[in-house]
């Protein structure tokens, strides 16, 4: 049997869902858990030592991980945040298959791209979804971090601009068109579990909600967002893609759309 595992502070039944349904759909004598590691090092020695196939990367190890591998696949090294490994006879291969699910939902919802962006959040994620809102032709962004340091570099790297907060309501500026979370604002089990990431008047001046928190599907943004009548975008959407681009890397079989739907139903179900 082949064992793959995810490494979060919070850990979720999503990914375990999703590639357990695909494993069992396929054939494959596979199986997928989800860790709470207490040491990241020591983690990521298991994986190279127990020869551990497949590792997907949370919060707060995007960054962390780095240190710990062998090989940068340029998707991660281009934006120095790592959400995959891939254990090859010990050798631990780093990739990043955010960027590709931020850049193909933007696509997909057709999001205008001279839109105005607040992207909240200076960590690991924020950095795969500002390289793929540049990459895609966005300009008019800025990073909202209370961490001045991550807040500025951030901004810095992709031509952006940074402040520590949403402006309050009515001091002059124009609220964004797009708003986007990549905090744990919202993420269930957290102390702001049930907090919004954005102000009600900042979601019902915007066009698209825009939220990566998977766990819950419905965050409090999203659902604030749908109800004031916005296209929203959500982090189990993220959740989907991300996690089917590591299924290939890990397996190298790339399943079909219906096998991918049926996952995704499971996923979801629980």
């Amino acid at each position: 049997m082949t064992l793959c595992i995810s490494l979060s502070a919070r850990p979720s039944n999503n990914g375990t869902r999703f590639h357990n349904h695909l494993y069992e759909q396929l054939g494959l004598n596979w199986i997928y858990k989800a860790f709470a590691p207490t040491d990241l090092g020591q983690a990521i020695a298991g994986v190279r030592g127990l020869g551990i196939r497949g590792c997907a990367v949370s919060m707060p190890y995007k960054e962390d991980v780095i240190a710990l591998v062998d090989v940068m696949d340029p998707s991660a090294k281009a934006i120095d945040s790592v959400n995959t490994i891939v254990n090859d006879g010990g050798t631990l291969t780093a990739y990043n298959t955010d960027y590709t699910a931020i850049e193909q939902l933007l696509e997909r919802n057709s999001v205008p791209v001279d839109y105005s962006v607040w992207l909240r959040g200076a960590g690991g994620m924020a950095k795969a979804t500002a390289a793929a809102l540049r990459d895609a032709g966005f300009r008019d962004v800025t990073i909202i971090a209370r961490n001045e340091d991550a807040g500025r570099a951030l901004a810095d790297l992709y031509g952006f601009a940074w402040r520590a907060d949403v402006p309050a309501q009515g001091d002059g500026e124009d609220p964004a068109a797009l708003l986007i979370n990549v905090t744990p604002i919202g993420m269930a089990g957290g102390a702001e579990a049930a907090a919004l990431a954005y102000p009600q008047w900042a979601v019902e001046a915007a066009e698209v909600v825009f939220d990566v928190v998977a766990l819950p599907a419905e965050t409090p943004l999203i659902k604030a967002a749908r109800a004031a009548g916005k296209k929203v975008i959500t982090g189990a959407e993220v959740a989907t893609i991300q996690a089917l681009e590591q299924f290939v890397l890990y397996t190298g079989i790339r399943p079909s759309v219906e096998q991918v739907r049926a996952a995704e139903e499971f996923m979801r179900a629980q």
